[in-house]
């Protein structure tokens, strides 16, 4: 079993640099034509996504991360705040220019607490760009296992507490691995399109199957996009 996840592990991270390399052109053909300077809120973010980027070092820019805890920062255009996206009280309406999410929504909690991620980003931001995986993609994308999301609990409980799964180490505590298998709610696109109406939602896509998807909102001439129809 273990060849395999390896295996599984490599193809994931060749997937993965191609979907972020797509990724990162739509956020760049969105951004490209709104006036400077531009203020953005990454919730949930590090510097690292930026720089990999290549938005380190722009002056017009300024980026503000917000995590649960500070996280390291070189300096401008970034700076690091202590909150919770879920609840943005020291943000005023409308406070960022484009209020953006890289895979953590799925990490906010129950669905509830998804609503008011969805609800917060669109109060402080005039646009928005959030990304999160689909849930009927058959890989799961934090432990890498096959259809790992539709398991029963127990299985999926019992499968971290014996292996290294994707990103996820081994988890031999019985009670924390439930907590971590239980902390992550991935979505459907139906349900990512009800979190943001009016969004345009694109589909990044794996040999024709929708791996993720990125809703976006505000932007004067997005790049074409079908707008959401109910499929998985």
């Amino acid at each position: 079993m273990g060849e395999a996840l390896g295996a599984l592990a490599t193809a994931r991270d060749r997937m993965s640099g191609a979907l972020r390399r797509q990724r990162v052109a739509l956020l760049e053909s969105l951004l490209e034509p709104l006036p400077r300077p531009l203020r953005i809120l990454d919730v949930g973010g590090t510097q690292a996504f930026w720089n990999r980027a290549g938005f380190a070092g722009a002056r017009d820019l300024e980026i503000v991360l917000l995590n649960r805890e500070r996280v390291a920062v070189s300096g401008p255009p970034f700076s690091s705040v202590v909150g919770d996206g879920c609840r943005m009280p020291e943000f005023a309406d409308g406070a960022f220019d484009v209020a953006f999410s890289n895979s953590v929504i799925e990490h906010a909690g129950d669905r509830e607490e998804q609503r008011r991620m969805a609800g917060e980003i669109r109060r402080v931001g005039r646009r928005y760009f959030v990304q999160t995986p689909n849930r009927h993609f058959p890989v799961e994308p934090h432990f890498v296992f096959p259809l790992f999301q539709f398991l029963p609990l127990a299985l999926r409980v019992l499968l971290l507490r014996r292996f290294s799964l994707g990103w996820v180490p081994r988890m031999p505590d019985a009670a924390e691995a439930r907590a971590f298998v239980r902390s992550i709610r991935l979505l459907t696109g139906r349900e990512l399109a009800g979190l943001f109406p009016g969004a345009t939602l694109h589909r990044e896509r794996v040999c024709g199957l929708t791996k993720s998807f990125v809703a976006t909102d505000g932007f004067d001439a997005p790049p074409p996009a079908a707008p959401y129809r109910k499929r998985g």
